[in-house]
């Protein structure tokens, strides 16, 4: 359904007066991921490694600097006017403030239909008709559809945000960290949701979250993002069960396990965090790694296969030579 070949989304660092480039920022840095109709595909990594950025670059709301998305065999890049407007109702987006991405100014009713009133799908349905049937569809009472955000818990905010998603009868929705926002409780109901509606509806997701634990209860591909490119990605069952990149060790080290001492199982990551590595600097994780290698300061690792998986490390390639540093 979704295919990502070798995106790019650099920000430009300008400095002095003339407002000159200095340099880049490499958000996402060359990264290719496909995504089956149906499938739940995880996105992992730490915080500012290029996950919200990835999502938002997929559905054309960042620029990217080169590669492609095609959607159904359909480069987004090259469609213009009422071609992009008719694909875009099936690519939508869940995202990680439910409050902060609702507008205030407007009812939850007009929220939920708003995409339907735009592109003309509202059909023999009046809006108050859409509304009910969609807050119906993710467990809301159609009775509080005059009523605003505000007046909502934060798990009943994220529901009219999947409501809204909904809306236009997607095929393909990023969730941005879309329960991280949540109570333990009510994300478990958020998980629920969203797991009946894929059955439903047949829906593709990109779940974008940093928790593992919440990933491996939706997601049937997980994919390992560190400083804009990907190390891993594998099944769910080959990433919890048996990961191979030392970043994805240390990622599963760090989820607190009932009864298990954390000093007992943690990987702590030595090493000094590299903010954003030049081209050809080599490997971006060096510096952290207990595996590192000498020819992982000249060559940037690509993507391989390793043990019914892809992983980019030197180490961890059939190829490598050298001892560790």
């Amino acid at each position: 359904m979704l295919d990502v070949e070798a995106i790019k989304v650099w920000f430009p660092i300008r400095r002095g007066v003339f407002n000159t480039v200095a340099g880049y920022v490499r958000a996402v840095d060359d990264v290719s991921l496909s995504i089956k109709e149906g499938e739940t595909v995880g996105l992992v990594g730490e915080s500012g490694c290029g996950k919200t950025t990835f999502g938002r670059a997929v559905l054309g709301l960042e620029k990217i600097s080169s590669g492609a998305v095609r959607f159904q065999n359909q480069d987004l890049s090259a469609l213009r006017g009422k071609q992009l407007r008719t694909l875009r109702r099936n690519l939508q987006m869940i995202f990680q403030d439910p409050f902060a991405s609702l507008n205030p100014r407007l009812t939850v009713m007009d929220l939920i239909t708003e995409g339907l009133a735009e592109h003309g799908l509202l059909g023999q349905e009046s809006r108050k008709q859409a509304a009910a049937r969609l807050m119906l569809e993710v467990g809301l009472d159609p009775e509080g559809m005059c009523r605003f955000p505000h007046e909502f818990s934060g798990g009943q905010r994220q529901r009219i945000s999947i409501a809204r998603a909904l809306s236009l009868q997607p095929k393909f929705i990023v969730c941005d960290e879309p329960v991280s926002a949540l109570d333990v409780s009510v994300q478990a109901q958020v998980i629920n949701l969203l797991l009946d509606l894929r059955r439903k509806h047949n829906l593709s997701y990109l779940f974008i979250s940093h928790d593992l634990s919440v990933v491996r209860l939706m997601a049937q591909r997980i994919a390992v993002m560190y400083l804009g490119k990907l190390v891993e990605c594998g099944s769910c069952e080959q990433i919890m069960t048996d990961p191979q990149h030392p970043y994805t060790r240390a990622l599963l080290s760090a989820i607190p396990l009932p009864g298990v001492r954390r000093s007992s199982r943690s990987q702590h990551l030595q090493g000094d965090l590299v903010a954003s590595p030049a081209p050809g600097a080599g490997c971006a994780f060096r510096s952290r790694c207990p595996l590192a290698l000498p020819v992982c300061a000249r060559v940037i690792p690509k993507l391989c296969a390793a043990q019914g998986r892809t992983v980019a490390c030197h180490a961890l390639a059939p190829s490598s030579q050298g001892v560790p540093e």
